[in-house]
This record gives C-alpha cells, sequence and structure tokens, in this order.
C-alpha cells in the first residue's frame, strides 16, 4: 500500500510515541466531549417518538421476569427484537432508575463508537488521523442527536463500526482470523438488534472488485478461514434466536407464532420491500446529508474532488471506506420507506475517509469560512429566538401545536438559547479562522451541553407527558383506577399508579368494547383517559374533563357516569406513530 507525503509526514511525528502519551495531549477534549454527550442524564423522562416505547418493553421485562418476549402492555410488541431493551432493563439493574438507566445504552455505544472510529483511523493511517476521524464524527449534528436519544441505533451503529473494524484488520493487514470472526459475530449480533446489522459485510463486495482488478494483494491464509464469517455471523444470531427458538419449540401458541411471523419477516424483509411508513422519494438521503450532517456536509466541495483523487491512485483505504458508505447508501435508497437515522452508520466510515484530507482542507479559505460561519449562525438565530421569547412569549405556544409549555418552561428555553448564543459567538470571536477545527469540536461541545442540561429537562414535562398524567391522576383520587383508550406508551410511563390498557394497535371500537366493561365492573372508581380524536358519540361530553395536550394530541378523561348504556362505538382507526 503506497504512503502519501502526508502520511508519512504523520507516521515520523508520532513515531515511537506511546498512544496514551498522545491522548493525554487531548485530555482535556476527551473530557468536554464525553461531558457534553452525558450532559442531562437523569434529568429527563422518556420522550416520543421511540423512547417509552422501548421503556415500557424494558421494564415490563424488569417486572415480570421475561426478557424473552417484550411487551406493550396487554400486547406483545413485534416491531423490533429486544436486544436494545435488555441493554435498557441491564442499566436498570445498575443504576435503579429508569430516568437515568433508559439513556445509557445509547451513550455508551456512541462512546464506543467514537473510541472504534479512532480505532480504525489508527488501523489504517496512524493515531493523528484517528482522533481526527473521531472528532469529526463527535462534532457531526446527527451524532450528537442519537447519541442523546434512547433509540436503537446508535446501538446499531457501534456494533456496525465494531464489524467494519475487525473486517478491515484481517482485509487489509490480515490474516486475522479473531478480528474476522470477531467482525461476523458483531454484525450478526447487529442484525438481532435492527435487521440491517449485516451491512458491514458488503465491505467484501469493494474488496472483492480491487482483488479482481489487481489492485489489492491476496489475503495469505487458507480459503477455509472465510468460513468464519457464517459461522461468526450465526454465533451473533443465536444470542436471541436459539432461546427464542427453543420457546418456540417447548411451548408454541398462536400469539408467539403470530410474534415470530411478524419480527422475522414482516418487519424486515416486507418492511423494506414493501414499506407502509416513512415513504419517501429516492433522493431523500440528500436532503439528510445536507442537513443533518452539518458542519462536516460543507467541506463536500474540498473532499469530493479529494476522494476521487485517492480512488484513482488505487488506495484501498478509501476504496473500501467509500466503496462500503456507497452500497449502505443505495441499499436504503431502494427501499422506499426511508428515515433520517438508517444512513447514520455511513457517518463513522466517511469521516474516517475525510480525516487524513482534513489538515490541508482546514488550511483552505473556504473550510475556514464556512466552520467559522456555521456556529455563528447558530449563535444568532439562538439570540433571537431568545429575544423574540423573551419580547412576546405568547407566539412560542401557537407553534408548538398539540403540546402545552407553561411560562416557566418557556423561561427556561429562552434563556438556555440565550446562554447558547453568547458562547456560540464568543468562541467565533476567539478562534475564528485561525483554529476552525477547534471551534467546530467546542461549539458541538456547547450545543449538546445545553441541549442535555437546559433544552430537554425544560420541556420534559409536556414531551414526557408527566404533566398531563400528574393532572390525571390528581382529578381520580388515590382510590382512583385509570383505563387507556388509544394510549401512548409515555402515557402508561407517566401513570402514577399502574393503568389498565385494552390493547395498542386494536381499533378504537374495540377498545372502547372493552373499556366499557372494565369500568361498569366498579363504575364508582374507574376512569378512562382517551385522546379527542378517539372519543366517539357515546357519551356525555358536558362530563368530560380536559387534561391537556401533550405529544400532538388533546387528552380527555372520562368517568364511569359519562358512558352512555347500551351505545356502541362506530369510530374509525388511524394509526399513528406517535
Amino acid at each position: 500500500m503506497t504512503m502519501t507525503p502526508l502520511d508519512a509526514a504523520h507516521a515520523a511525528e508520532t513515531k515511537g510515541m506511546p498512544w496514551h502519551r498522545w491522548l493525554a495531549r487531548t485530555r482535556v477534549l476527551v473530557v468536554l466531549m464525553v461531558a457534553s454527550l452525558a450532559a442531562g442524564i437523569g434529568l429527563r423522562a422518556p420522550s416520543p417518538p421511540d423512547e417509552p416505547r422501548f421503556v415500557l418493553a424494558a421494564r415490563t421485562m424488569v417486572e415480570t421476569g421475561n426478557w424473552l418476549i417484550p411487551r406493550r402492555g396487554v400486547e406483545i410488541y413485534a416491531e423490533k427484537p429486544p436486544v436494545f431493551m435488555w441493554l435498557q432493563a441491564s442499566a436498570h439493574a445498575l443504576v435503579k432508575d429508569w430516568d437515568v438507566a433508559f439513556l445509557l445504552p445509547s451513550l455508551v455505544a456512541a462512546l464506543l463508537t467514537l473510541w472504534m472510529t479512532f480505532r480504525i483511523g489508527c488501523l489504517l493511517w496512524n493515531r493523528r488521523i484517528g482522533a481526527y476521524a473521531a472528532l469529526a464524527l463527535f462534532a457531526t449534528l446527527q451524532f450528537g442527536l442519537m447519541a442523546k436519544r434512547a433509540q436503537i441505533d446508535m446501538v446499531l451503529v457501534a456494533m456496525m463500526t465494531a464489524s467494519l473494524w475487525g473486517l478491515l484488520k484481517h482485509l487489509l493487514h490480515g490474516p486475522d482470523r479473531t478480528a474476522l470472526f470477531f467482525a461476523a459475530a458483531a454484525a450478526g449480533l447487529g442484525t438481532i438488534t435492527k435487521g440491517v446489522g449485516f451491512l458491514p459485510l458488503l465491505v467484501l463486495l469493494p474488496w472483492a472488485a480491487l482483488r479482481v482488478r489487481g489492485k489489492l494483494p491476496p489475503v495469505p491464509g487458507t480459503r477455509w478461514r472465510w468460513l468464519l464469517v457464517p459461522a461468526g455471523f450465526a454465533a451473533g444470531l443465536a444470542v436471541w434466536l436459539v432461546p427464542l427458538g427453543i420457546a418456540v419449540w417447548q411451548a408454541p401458541t398462536p400469539g408467539l407464532d403470530a410474534y415470530v411471523r411478524e419480527i422475522l419477516f414482516r418487519q424486515t424483509a416486507t418492511r423494506y420491500v414493501g414499506a407502509w411508513h416513512h415513504v419517501q422519494p429516492a433522493w431523500y438521503y440528500m436532503q439528510v446529508i445536507l442537513t443533518l450532517w452539518l458542519p462536516g456536509c460543507l467541506l463536500l466541495p474540498g473532499l469530493l474532488p479529494a476522494w476521487a483523487r485517492r480512488l484513482a491512485r488505487n488506495d484501498a483505504r478509501y476504496g473500501l471506506l467509500l466503496g462500503w458508505a456507497l452500497l449502505t447508501l443505495v441499499f436504503f435508497s431502494a427501499s422506499p420507506g426511508k428515515r433520517e437515522v438508517y444512513i447514520l452508520p455511513m457517518l463513522p466510515a466517511l469521516c474516517l475517509a475525510a480525516a487524513p484530507l482534513l489538515p490541508g482542507l482546514l488550511r483552505q479559505r473556504h473550510a475556514r469560512v464556512v466552520l467559522a460561519g456555521f456556529p455563528a449562525v447558530l449563535g444568532v438565530i439562538a439570540m433571537g429566538l431568545a429575544a423574540a421569547m423573551a419580547v412576546h412569549a405568547g407566539w412560542v405556544q401557537p407553534k408548538l401545536a398539540g403540546r402545552d409549555l407553561d411560562p416557566a418552561a418557556i423561561q427556561a428555553v429562552a434563556c438556555w438559547l440565550a446562554l447558547l448564543g453568547v458562547v456560540l459567538l464568543a468562541l467565533v470571536v476567539t478562534l475564528g479562522r485561525r483554529r476552525p477545527g477547534l471551534l467546530t469540536v467546542l461549539a458541538t461541545v456547547s450545543l449538546w451541553t445545553a441541549y442535555g442540561f437546559g433544552f430537554m429537562p425544560a420541556l420534559d414535562h409536556s414531551a414526557s407527558a408527566r404533566q398531563v398524567m400528574q393532572r390525571v391522576q390528581q382529578a381520580i383520587g388515590p382510590q382512583g383506577q385509570l383505563g387507556l383508550v388509544d394510549w401512548r406508551e409515555q402515557n402508561y410511563l407517566q401513570a402514577l399508579t399502574p393503568p389498565v390498557d385494552f390493547g395498542f394497535r386494536h381499533p378504537w371500537d374495540v377498545q372502547w368494547h372493552r373499556a366499557r366493561a372494565w369500568v361498569q365492573a366498579l363504575p364508582e372508581h374507574r376512569w378512562i383517559l382517551v385522546t379527542a380524536k378517539a372519543l366517539g358519540d357515546c357519551m356525555d361530553r358536558d362530563q368530560v374533563r380536559a387534561m391537556g395536550q401533550a405529544n400532538r394530541n388533546t387528552w380527555l378523561l372520562v368517568p364511569a357516569t359519562a358512558l352512555v348504556p347500551q351505545c356502541e362505538e362506530r369510530i374509525s382507526w388511524v394509526e399513528d406513530d406517535e
């Protein structure tokens, strides 16, 4: 493999230097990065769209002792495998606090992804390039956002990046049978975490193409070593599929059979080929790259031609990283169903491909201007929003349709916006175009610190439905029992006494039929919480109490006396993600 002059310079600079001494030079940045990603843990509850459903399933695992089959209320939850919920339940076993535990898997996965990105950079180039890659990844908006959300995708990215490390180690520095087996096992574990975890194995395609063209020497060793790929992949899959198979074999039930069909077929192959949610055009991910991958995407005008030159030189490192990223983009673009988080696994590979070029790019005027301009624009926007909220706070509420925010929350958000704006503009003035890389990292640290300690805690009572459920508890009293119709997971989680549900995915009229029977058994103590759109006509609306708005829904509390007897509900049902 040809070493460029820049690579030689970096290698000479770091030759003989222990990695821990080099890392000590950047210990302040490392501490700030970790602290900003961890900021706010324990200060908020799970909020939609995905966090509450995973926490509810994890909490049910802990309460029932059944960790194999996730549940959402009385129903089996068959939309995602249980691995992420296992991690949340395990975190709760350590810290005994759900407001802390539910975010820990994402935080640990984010730190692991940064570490694996650094290690891949060391493997392909040197420690300094590995550090550049990790810093570039940290400074990308989507990475930090997902690191601070309790969603499966950050854990999936960690597993896929670890798999990519093992594959690259074997393919470019092999043979390394341990790394190959580890890579395949990580891909298998990623697949049972979320169905696309096998994607790192696609790096074998650009490697094979380079081999056929004679641009890459073969990996020494026998051909039998490739059997480690299916063996490792099967080992990763077995973590969940083996106990699931044993359960189906020992005690088959219609519900369990339906769960297996749903999770293994409809939620994987069917969802990819004929998606029924989040249908987007083929070019959808271009807008994701241009927005959520800020500020790094602003450097693409300089990166694209530089990448093309290195590919023309047949540098296998770029061929494998960029080839795999392109295949991943094509894979997700081919499906009609698209979400912005789907292409997040590409980001570490692209940051690695960009890292050797960053020293040269950061000396160019264009890069210095855009990297200084991005936090400046963010700072001005933050200051402008803070001023508008301070002068006329009433304009905020209509823009947050379906969410109640009290004046104290609005004031807190305004203060944090002002503080963030001041910090960002101060960083721009201090570092400006002299240190654009450091400016970008520190601006990112400031953003996620404000997000964790300020914005999310201020919005928590509304976003998590905690405020609505506190009003509900006050209304029904200590002896009241609560039933849920057309509910959301956050309502179940934030209920101060254990609620009763009548199914989550059942049509509203079915839920109401079951709810009526439940209420009539003890009418003096039982109440129903329902959304306004699922209220129906079989009740005295004058007795219905408004509980407020949360998560784009108006919530109503129905006493037993409001139910009209001998009335059969006929309500259309619309599936809602949130």
